[in-house]
């Protein structure tokens, strides 16, 4: 067990086929011992004999995968100065591939005794916390290679590894609500026939469940209490033969959605750590460097900033913190092979001091890293701290969780007098936040629900939370839902409500998925998936939260319908465009334009018309001819043209076909009224239409055309014969 000097890079336990070499970075230590715990518990310390621009370090031969470690740092214990060091707190390596064993929440993890927050508590925390575990780093990938399915190709899954598959039969038990779960055929096959290229999962990194929640017999079960960046969560392995097998298993996951050309992106959380706030335990970081990881009130270094409402906040601007991320980061992408990462509150990352800086130096290394700049890099625009909600801001190489999207559709849909302007904005890709800084449409995510708020079924079915079963007598989660239940509160048996409901549904998906921009649902809501109105399901590891798979049947016509819509998009590049669209002429002295829009008279929309503000019906023209892209032989990229009928009325509309000029036949190729898709390109059956009080075949001629768009619907009609 002597240790030889090893080397100060890379940080973190690291297996090189004889041995060892750990190394943890500490401003503040003055000594740092390596623990190492044998299958009995029995605890060996070793002081790392070297130290090298504050990196502690040492190699220990014959200590090889599997086994199980800590850190002890000797320092100063100092909180209203800002370190916290307690050698008799046994820590978390920040680097651990790995992790094993739970924090059972004793007294002895927490830096004060109980009732006395001023004094220091020495009782030793070994028994009680966490250990890191070394790996074994080697893993046969065969022929792994990443889909690098472009931005405006990309269908976007976001799901939860242990909620997607716990209940689903055709799963063997022991493999449900594993990563081995998420990668069974069954599931494979099912996403694959959906016609999803991504999935976003949420938080996978090793995470703490609260006290307090455990205490109410609840969980964390989002995951969004991080402990270690570079582990994945070892409570969704199926087998653990060994300390660390983790790791192995989540690598044949990916593995096998890449097989199946499935992107896998990861929901990360970068902002703050399980550690909490001046109350919180001293688990990891908090005790190796305090003043170096978190960000601490300039006035009183006993207190943390907090622009997350969990009690702390990453120390961006610390050097060393900034090296944890984007280490990172780049482990998760050469390593683990995933795809891209959905930044969690990533407005905190950009706050150097106060306010959200858009050049902050987060932004710069995310931009000249050679591995990470590669990859998708979504951000949830905002966080809780002042000046939060920055829809819009992030630099141009990021893509965004579009709030303003999923709050138009909302209003739009359920009927409230929101500008005409800013859904069309919104459904064309958001020019307005994303055009003038070199962005592209996909650089908006849109998405109607997501695992925050109300699931798409409660979305339509109650108009109030209902969150009593997180014990927080329904104060928790969002108050202003965007909602409407149709006329009925939470299930009923009312025909003319459930049909509304699923109209609805449908209205909602059909207009996310025609979007220009990279569409994401959330898990379930092609299965009409209901939390029963809980919106905020963070604690809710059961029933309550998971997918029941035996609805499936009963809502194949939903899935049916989802994978359609799916499969059009992906058929016609005209709903899918790189470009944002110019609203000119495509060709000099032609008439048509790539896009227009008319009132449901068949009148091209106005200026007062659209100043006018309030309305709930519009067409939108969608011209094929009129795409600027080229593929990847260089050759003009052209399409079918479209013709897109919105009406969220409560009654049925007669709307009049644009003018010969746009097209002289039609066929319907999405009707959400019936839940009929034609997903084919040049298909769909010409449809009768009315002009005046006759029937006029299948034809429609210039602007005499009408047909009728039943309430609260979208008909989607492709043009099938073109104008001479």
């Amino acid at each position: 067990m002597q240790p030889w000097p090893g080397s100060p890079y890379p940080l973190g336990a690291t297996y090189d086929g004889a041995g060892t070499n750990f190394a943890l970075f500490s401003e503040v230590a003055e000594r740092v011992e390596l623990c190492l715990f044998d299958p009995d518990g029995n605890e060996t310390r070793i002081k790392l004999p070297e130290v090298d621009g504050f990196v502690h370090h040492g190699y220990l031969p014959n200590i090889g995968p599997g086994q199980e470690y800590g850190y002890r740092v000797h320092g100063p214990y100092e909180p209203g100065a800002g370190p916290r060091c307690n050698p008799n707190k046994l820590l978390l390596d920040p680097y651990a591939k790995a992790t094993t064993r739970q924090v059972d929440w004793d007294e002895s993890v927490f830096g004060y005794p109980f009732g006395s927050p001023d004094e220091r508590n020495d009782a030793d925390s070994a028994a009680h916390s966490m250990r890191g575990v070394v790996i074994n780093p080697f893993f046969d990938w065969g022929n792994d290679r990443p889909p690098n399915t472009p931005y405006n190709e990309s269908v976007i899954y976001e799901a939860h590894v242990r909620g997607l598959t716990k209940l689903h039969p055709d799963i063997p038990e022991e493999l449900r609500g594993t990563y081995s779960g998420l990668a069974h055929p069954v599931m494979v096959d099912y996403l694959t026939s959906l016609g999803v290229t991504a999935v976003e999962l949420m938080p996978v990194h090793q995470f703490l469940h609260d006290h307090g929640l455990l205490e109410q017999g609840l969980s964390n079960y989002w995951g969004y209490n991080t402990i270690g960046f570079f582990a994945p969560h070892d409570d969704y392995a199926a087998v653990n033969l060994m300390p660390g097998s983790q790791v192995q298993e989540f690598k044949a996951m990916v593995r096998a959605l890449h097989e199946a050309g499935i992107e896998v992106i990861l929901d990360v959380v970068y902002n703050h750590t399980a550690e909490g706030n001046h109350l919180g335990p001293t688990l990891s970081m908090r005790g190796i460097d305090n003043e170096s990881y978190y960000r601490l009130v300039d006035d009183d270094k006993q207190y943390y900033m907090d622009y997350t409402g969990t009690g702390n906040s990453l120390n961006v601007r610390s050097p060393h913190t900034l090296q944890l991320i984007m280490d990172s980061l780049r482990y998760w992408v050469t390593e683990m092979h995933v795809d891209g990462f959905r930044f969690d509150l990533a407005a905190t990352l950009a706050r150097e001091f106060y306010d959200v800086d858009r050049l902050s130096t987060f932004f710069d290394l995310v931009q000249q890293d050679p591995v990470i700049s590669q990859v998708k890099l979504i951000a949830e625009p905002w966080d809780v701290g002042p000046g939060g909600y920055q829809v819009g801001n992030f630099p141009p190489l990021w893509t965004e969780w579009n709030g303003k999207y999923r709050d138009t559709v909302r209003d739009f849909w359920r009927g409230e007098p929101a500008t005409l302007g800013e859904f069309a904005s919104r459904i064309t890709g958001s020019s307005d936040l994303y055009q003038e800084d070199g962005r592209r449409p996909y650089a908006s995510i849109n998405f109607v629900t997501a695992h925050d708020g109300f699931t798409l079924n409660d979305l339509v079915s109650y108009n109030e939370k209902h969150n009593e079963a997180n014990g927080e007598g329904n104060r928790d989660g969002a108050d202003d839902n965007r909602s409407w239940n149709c006329g009925a509160e939470g299930p009923t048996d009312d025909e003319k409500v459930n049909e509304l409901r699923a109209r609805q549904r449908r209205n909602m998906l059909a207009t996310l998925l025609l979007s220009q921009g990279v569409p994401m649902i959330l898990h379930g809501d092609e299965l009409a998936r209901t939390q029963r109105g809980n919106n905020n399901g963070y604690c809710q590891d059961n029933e309550l939260s998971w997918i029941d798979w035996s609805t499936l049947e009963d809502n194949a016509d939903l899935v049916e319908f989802t994978g359609a819509a799916i499969a059009l998009r992906r058929n016609h590049p005209v709903f899918r465009r790189r470009r944002f669209f110019a609203g000119r002429p495509i060709r000099r002295g032609e008439e048509l334009r790539d896009i227009a829009w008319f009132t449901p008279a068949g009148e091209e929309m106005s200026d007062e018309d659209w100043e006018s503000g309030f309305g709930r019906s519009i067409m939108v023209f969608l011209n094929g001819d009129g795409i600027t892209d080229r593929d990847r032989r260089g050759e003009r990229v052209t399409d079918d043209s479209f013709l897109l009928c919105f009406n969220a009325h409560d009654d049925e509309l007669e709307m009049t076909v644009p003018g010969d000029s746009y097209g002289t036949e039609w066929a319907v190729v999405l009707d959400t009224a019936t839940g009929e898709v034609q997903a084919e390109s040049g298909g769909g059956v010409v449809v009768g239409v009315v002009a005046g009080d006759q029937p006029t075949a299948a034809r429609v001629v210039g602007a005499s055309g009408t047909i009728p768009v039943a309430a609260r619907s979208l008909l989607v009609l492709q043009r099938t014969e073109a104008p001479e």
